[in-house]
């Protein structure tokens, strides 16, 4: 497996963990990234991607909410949710290609979640692709 996609499980199950017990503290984060023993590289990036997610979590959640049409963003599935996340912020606050987000984005809701969630995602993420310079500077006026 490639080490970026080892990066995006690993922040996956962070935030999983987090939404679950509804405990965004990242103090355990460097516990949490040392347990499995990953390469540093792994775990540098995984460390970003958890600490963007969280920094941005409200205006992520806003994003999603806005383009996720007739769905409330607390009655997604835990794991699609912050699939969307994850991916969401590599898509507005990364030089990573479009393609290669959405890919690996629905490879994680397909691996964690349901065969459905690959297509739900998918088809938000999608709709956020093409506005992420746009997105981007929003966000990062208000």
């Amino acid at each position: 497996m490639r080490r970026r996609t080892q990066s995006r499980r690993l922040a996956l199950q962070w935030l999983y963990k987090a939404d679950l017990t509804s405990d965004w503290d990242d103090s355990d984060l460097e516990t949490y990234l040392g347990l499995r023993g990953d390469p540093d590289e792994v775990r540098d990036r995984a460390r970003e991607i958890v600490k963007g997610v969280i920094e941005r979590r409200a205006a992520l959640d806003a994003l999603i909410s806005r383009i996720a049409e007739n769905w409330d963003i607390s009655r997604m599935a835990t794991i699609d949710r912050n699939v969307l996340r994850l991916a969401a912020w590599e898509l507005v606050f990364t030089d990573t290609p479009g393609p290669v987000i959405l890919n690996e984005a629905v490879e994680l809701a397909k691996s964690f979640s349901t065969v459905n969630s690959g297509a739900f995602v998918n088809g938000i993420l999608d709709r956020i692709r093409p506005d992420r310079e746009k997105i981007r500077a929003g966000i990062e006026k208000a």
